[in-house]
């Protein structure tokens, strides 16, 4: 039996684990896809919120004000790319004024430090760009960017190196809760890949969530999937705006926001579109062509330099708050669900929180050899010459470029792979080192970034999947068919 299991390796559930791996506990992660960050996590705005939005004493503003705090610390310790670029929301009208100042209000009582709301004249210095309808802007200094992948992966790759086991295309099928002959409480769980039972389950499913808090307790919780479509730009654009540009929110979210990535695109999104299926994330001509005109009011001639499109679920709760503790009537099952925006924010805050709910009933030992760093896979294209000189008299299959676009390497890519939970697919892969993100969207480097996987995999070419479940790119050999 282990101490704790978490079901979910996204942004939320690897915080959780990486918290949790301080302690001396048996803790495995179980995940239905391939690998980590492929859910919610790998498919949003990658901003770091800085906490004016939420309403004051919701979880959302605690988790969101104190997880802006830690992504500050851990970006250096973790390694994953952060910028605090700041942000802007705008009034697009005069009358917008007043709901800059409740905005201001509420992030003064969040305790989101320095709120102002800036004039025209300021805000054109800021943001050349902007549009000639911003009539003034609430200014959050402490907003920022991050990169989603790298942020989720950091804490994935530094709680295994700490211990914790992540298990791979495992679906947790049901739930039971038993009691042992002690009186206590345990989790049995039927997976894809056999049985476990559990002393502690940690529910961070994204938009699963519901499902398996209705397992196991009488009161019961509703997750929507909401679906928000992006466009991503060519680098070309990406200093089009410096800061993140939002629009006053409405109540479906915070509107169609246009902001700088940590890699130096230009991102425009989201819709805010209510489904049924948690698997949706399609696209729609009609959808992104909301995202590129409603976008284009909070700039003058917003550019269409696209390179791609994509969609994510956010799982939005019926109570419009994150639900975080131990369920009343199931004790040793600790939800963190429905953990929309800002939840990629605040995962930092509640891995601390929800490890220390676990702290409180297991009362388990400090680990005095935590490892509290990681490094992060070098990147030739943000080297300097020397760095670059190094890494190649090191291993000179960093000297062989597979990626034009982004500039990334074989001996990157190698890394990606061999390295703590490594890459075991081409997007798994990408996700780690951009390779195949960039302008011509893997139109050079796929070819070569196939073999090399099935190398240090060992496997053939054919066995080689995009992003797991059977998406293979190979069928067979052309003269075999001959």
């Amino acid at each position: 039996m282990t101490d704790v299991t978490i079901i979910g390796a996204g942004v939320t559930g690897s915080a959780i684990a990486r918290e949790l791996s301080r302690y001396d506990l048996e803790i495995t992660v179980l995940e239905k896809e391939s690998d980590v960050c492929e859910g919610t996590s790998k498919a949003n705005s990658g901003i770091v919120h800085s906490g004016y939005d939420a309403k004051p004493g919701t979880l959302k503003a605690k988790f969101n004000v104190e997880g802006n705090r830690l992504i500050h610390e851990l970006s250096p310790l973790l390694d994953f790319p952060f910028r605090e670029n700041g942000s802007l929301v705008l009034a697009l009208e005069e009358e917008g004024r007043v709901g800059l100042e409740e905005l201001l209000e509420r992030g003064q009582k969040n305790g989101v430090p320095g709120l102002r709301i800036i004039e025209r004249d300021e805000l054109k210095t800021l943001e050349p760009n902007v549009s000639d309808s911003a009539v003034c802007a609430l200014f959050a200094p402490t907003g920022g960017i991050v990169c989603p992948f790298n942020m989720n992966i950091a804490f994935a790759e530094n709680a295994a190196d700490n211990g914790v086991s992540f298990s791979f295309d495992t679906e947790v099928i049901s739930i039971e809760k038993k009691t042992d002959e002690g009186g206590g409480t345990y989790y049995h769980l039927e997976t894809s890949k056999g049985t476990e039972d559990t002393r502690l389950l940690i529910n961070a499913a994204g938009v699963y969530a519901d499902v398996f808090h209705n397992m196991v307790s009488e009161k019961k919780i509703h997750i929507t999937p909401r679906k928000g479509q992006y466009v991503l730009m060519d680098k070309t654009a990406g200093e089009y705006v410096s800061h993140t540009l939002f629009q006053l929110p409405t109540k479906l979210g915070k509107g169609i926001l246009v902001t700088p990535t940590v890699h130096g695109n230009l991102m425009v999104g989201p819709t805010a579109e209510n489904c049924e299926d948690p698997e949706d994330t399609s696209t729609t001509a009609d959808g992104l062509e909301t995202v590129l005109s409603r976008g284009a009011f909070s700039v003058e001639s917003l550019p269409r330099m696209i390179i791609t499109s994509f969609a994510g679920l956010r799982a939005h709760e019926d109570g419009g708050d994150f639900i975080i503790g131990e369920a009343c009537d199931a004790p040793g099952f600790i939800d963190a669900a429905g953990i929309e925006s800002p939840g990629l924010t605040a995962a930092p805050a509640i891995g601390v929180y929800v490890a220390d709910i676990v702290r409180n009933i297991l009362k388990p030992e400090e680990k005095k050899d935590f490892i509290q760093v990681r490094k992060g896979i070098p990147s030739m294209a943000l080297s300097s010459d020397e760095e670059k000189a190094a890494l190649i008299a090191e291993d000179p299959s960093y000297a062989h470029v597979i990626c034009r676009c982004e500039l990334v390497t074989e001996g990157e890519i190698r890394n990606a792979i061999t390295r703590t939970l490594g890459a075991t697919t081409v997007d798994g892969v990408k996700r780690r080192t951009r390779a195949g993100m960039g302008r011509c969207q893997a139109g050079f480097c796929l070819a070569r970034t196939i073999p090399i996987l099935a190398q240090l995999l060992g496997k053939s070419e054919e066995e080689i999947e995009k992003s797991g479940s059977g998406s293979y790119y190979v069928r067979g050999n052309i003269g075999d068919d001959l």
